[in-house]
């Protein structure tokens, strides 16, 4: 309770932005990982824009922040190093190249599996990066390995 007797909302700590690092070293490396809030995440700088997701694949685990970023249908992509899924950096979707079966001459094609790598808000001010935590209630296949037994860094409490 304030002192003029209103209730004040409790701070939602999991939304609130937590700086991972400066502008100038994520630019010369192109990544970097961080815990924000108790969940690891990577962040990519590509082409002149910031993205940050679950550093887990969504997948099996595999280690996003040792992946190649690559071009799919014109949509910037981190492979997984463990088993070569596409994930947008944009919008965490997982690509893949379908083809219809009845049609011999039809040549592959991308389509989306749909979301299933989480995506976090980057943003700079005044030279540091920050990462807030995306609050999007729905389920993400992501979340599977960012929570529980799969976490590799444990919280002490």
């Amino acid at each position: 309770m304030n002192l003029d007797g209103s209730v004040q909302e409790p701070e939602k700590k999991e939304c609130s932005p937590v700086c991972v690092g400066k502008e100038d070293n994520i630019k010369k490396s192109g990544r970097m990982t961080a815990v924000v809030h108790d969940r690891e995440v990577v962040i990519f700088y590509h082409k002149g824009e910031y993205h940050a997701m679950d550093i887990r694949c969504y997948h099996s685990g595999g280690p996003l922040h040792l992946g190649e970023i690559e071009d799919f249908d014109g949509r910037p992509c981190i492979v997984c190093p463990w088993h070569k899924y596409k994930i947008t950096l944009a919008t965490g979707e997982g690509l893949y190249q379908s083809i219809n079966p009845k049609d011999p001459s039809a040549k592959p094609k991308w389509s989306s599996k749909g979301i299933k790598q989480r995506i976090h808000t980057v943003t700079v001010d005044d030279g540091n990066i920050y990462v807030t935590l995306s609050n999007e209630p729905f389920k993400c296949d992501s979340d599977f390995f960012a929570t529980g037994d799969f976490k590799v860094i444990k919280s002490p409490f």
